[in-house]
């Protein structure tokens, strides 16, 4: 697409999330996965190692848990340790699956958004 004559520049903005209540969307994402919040006005944002993730108000139902294949993936260093802490909290985790690079596991948001966990194999 060209703007002014020249390619349109693009640049990288955030990853959000729809959610159906935000409080309780913030603590999971603050309390739960601690991110470190940084904003707050219509949405909440959080930082996450320099990226822009940001909770959205859902205008209706239609907007949560759309047919797209995006998720949210946070990196770990200790799969064992991340799985049995989000499990002491209550939160349903899938097991670890061996993906040859690393290990994958996976959970959801209050609002059935999925999460990827994913740690590096030690060769990778």
């Amino acid at each position: 697409m060209l703007y002014r004559g020249e390619a349109v520049p693009y640049h990288f903005d955030c990853i959000f999330y729809y959610v159906s209540e935000m409080e309780r969307a913030i603590r999971f994402y603050r309390d739960v996965l601690g991110l470190k919040s940084v904003s707050r006005d219509v949405v909440a944002r959080f930082d996450i190692d320099g990226v822009l993730f940001e909770l959205v108000p859902a205008s209706g139902r239609s907007q949560l848990q759309g047919a797209g294949n995006a998720r949210l993936c946070l990196r770990v260093e200790n799969m064992e340790q991340a799985l049995q802490d989000l499990r002491a909290q209550g939160i349903f985790v899938s097991p670890a699956e061996d993906k040859g690079a690393g290990l994958l596991a996976r959970l959801h948001d209050p609002d059935g958004n999925e999460i990827c966990l994913w740690q590096y194999s030690s060769g990778a």
